[in-house]
């Protein structure tokens, strides 16, 4: 049951290692990066969460989100978002393009 919480939580804080500025903008406007902030910074909230109330617990969470398989996932869950990040940007032009052209006639 320990092992399931702690899995969970090095889990939660798989993607923190900063609290980057989240700012609102248009979906046709956002940054690449920007799709992997909001993850980052639930993560630091909580990080910084558990680490006012126990800071042993808090440093547990960052030796287990340091270890090298929970890197290696991380850096994998990074290279796979940056390729849907392209194609989602790609059918984004896609559709921009088909309304400009089909719709409104340009």
């Amino acid at each position: 049951m320990l092992q399931s919480r702690a899995l969970v939580i090095a889990l939660i804080l798989l993607l923190s290692t900063t609290l980057p500025e989240v700012q609102s903008k248009s979906i046709f406007e956002k940054d690449r990066r920007e799709l992997l902030a909001i993850p980052e910074a639930i993560a630091s909230y909580f990080y910084e969460a558990v680490n006012k109330v126990s800071p042993k617990v808090s440093q547990f969470l960052l030796d287990t989100v340091q270890s090298p398989s929970v890197v290696a996932a991380r850096q994998r869950f990074v290279k796979e978002a940056a390729k849907v990040s392209i194609m989602f940007e790609q059918l984004i032009e896609k559709i921009k393009n088909l309304w400009y052209t089909r719709v409104l006639g340009y």
